[in-house]
């Protein structure tokens, strides 16, 4: 999942930056409403976490905003106004929650899991392909009955590809989403983390999930 977090107080925005890294999500810091307002007219992200004091362009003007402009981010807030009012605000204006600190990471983290799940009609939290079973609440991963240990970027990188079963994945597209923008096309990472999976996945077992298109990209299903 990739996020844009909004946050202009620099300790909470490194904690909360620190919980969703813990957790192999792609996460974009901006600590004022206006530099966050071009980004997410220009990048295509999961959510968005926003605080409402901010520097440039507050919260409320930056929801406004971009639901002017028909942007559908969907976009949680993240704030210390917990006047009934404010909450209200928030929502007519296009929020899709409103969270008010101080917080518990885990709540901030479920609400962003469910929203993601509602946007993306996501009703099962088990991924299934073949053989192959990836929970997403708890991260557990089996094949062929058998529980598979994964550090994060192989666990997002396996997310990835089951929801784009059956379909060819770039490595310009693998780099966007896992590791986001920011990133060196020339670099070799997708490659050694498709080898680090397949060790795990693949070459174990009789069923081959993991396959490459040469000159394209790769792909998962079943041969």
């Amino acid at each position: 999942m990739k996020i844009v977090l909004v946050e202009d107080d620099e300790k909470i925005s490194s904690f909360i930056a620190k919980g969703f890294k813990e957790l192999g999500y792609v996460i974009q810091v901006f600590d004022n409403g206006e530099d966050a307002y071009y980004f997410l007219m220009n990048e295509n992200y999961d959510i968005a976490i926003i605080d409402i004091m901010l520097p440039k362009l507050n919260g409320f003007e930056l929801i406004q905003k971009l639901r002017e402009k028909a942007n559908k981010t969907p976009i949680i807030v993240l704030s210390a106004k917990n006047a009934t009012d404010d909450k209200v605000k928030g929502l007519e204006l296009g929020a899709d929650d409103y969270l008010t600190k101080p917080f518990v990471f885990s709540e901030l983290l479920s609400r962003i899991n469910a929203i993601y799940r509602r946007v993306n009609n996501i009703k099962e939290t088990v991924l299934q392909y073949a053989d192959l079973s990836l929970d997403i609440l708890t991260r557990e991963v089996i094949k062929d009955g058998k529980k598979i240990e994964l550090q994060k970027k192989e666990y997002s990188l396996l997310e990835y590809l089951m929801r784009n079963a059956g379909r060819i994945v770039t490595k310009t597209m693998i780099l966007e989403s896992i590791w986001g923008y920011d990133f060196d096309p020339q670099t070799n990472v997708v490659d050694v983390l498709i080898h680090r999976l397949r060790k795990k996945i693949d070459d174990p077992f009789d069923i081959k999930l993991i396959h490459t298109v040469h000159g394209v990209g790769y792909v998962l299903k079943e041969k």
